[in-house]
């Protein structure tokens, strides 16, 4: 697994945020996901780093639930029960300061852009505020990431050709239709087009087309409340 100092450029401490609101002891950002390769953007602490490696080398964990259910996943005591879904990961971590487990997943309208994984060294629920405010600064993170990703890597190969395509009514149009299925400013739906082609190695031509046509659509999810994943009709 790779670590991206770029993304965290500027002094930026996104990890931070985590231990500042929240009664935990350390915190990881991990990104991956469509077009971007397994990466640690940042870690607190090493044992924080030794959790999230873990899971990427071993494949299983509770951050893999996060990924497949875009939902978190609260363990309040981690080492007490043995998990049926990450036995290996259990025995690994036995012996650790590691008590809790708080998984979020990164999520921005159409994309799952990856996770950021808290642990607590004492056993105990995060509570619905903690629940909120984790989910909050998950939120955060997941458009500060977006946007560095949209900063290195443009989703069309060709600038004059991507501004020729922008200036295009239907590229307006179909930022209309996100600004309305997703609640999003303008310019944070526009965005979630580029995001989309980013991830699916599309023109943003194409993405808008597939908008205007109804085979994507950037509804939230009614399930979670939030932006969820495509709904291709």
């Amino acid at each position: 697994m790779d670590v991206a100092p770029g993304l965290v450029a500027g002094g930026e401490d996104l990890c931070g945020p985590y231990l500042e609101k929240l009664p935990i002891t350390g915190a990881a950002v991990s990104l991956f996901g469509g077009a971007t390769a397994e990466t640690l953007v940042c870690a607190s602490d090493p044992l924080a780093a030794r959790l999230d490696e873990l899971q990427f080398s071993l494949g299983e964990g509770p951050r893999w639930r996060a990924v497949r259910t875009r939902l978190p996943v609260l363990i309040p005591d981690v080492q007490a029960v043995e998990h049926t879904d990450w036995p290996i990961f259990h025995k690994a971590i036995s012996g650790t300061e590691a008590a809790a487990m708080f998984v979020f997943p990164l999520t921005v309208g159409a994309m799952d852009l990856g996770v950021v994984e808290l642990y607590h060294s004492v056993p105990g629920a995060l509570g619905r505020s903690g629940q909120a405010t984790a989910a909050g600064l998950a939120w955060q993170t997941s458009w500060h990431l977006l946007r560095k990703i949209l900063t290195i890597s443009s989703p069309d190969t060709e600038p004059a050709l991507e501004a020729a395509l922008m200036s295009r009514r239907e590229i307006h149009q179909a930022t209309g239709m996100v600004l309305a299925q997703s609640g999003a400013t303008a310019a944070d739906s526009l965005l979630l087009l580029r995001a989309y082609a980013f991830a699916h190695d599309l023109t943003l031509r194409q993405t808008a087309d597939a908008v205007l046509e109804g085979r994507i659509s950037f509804a939230p999810d009614t399930g979670g409340g939030r932006p969820g994943g495509p709904l291709l009709q």
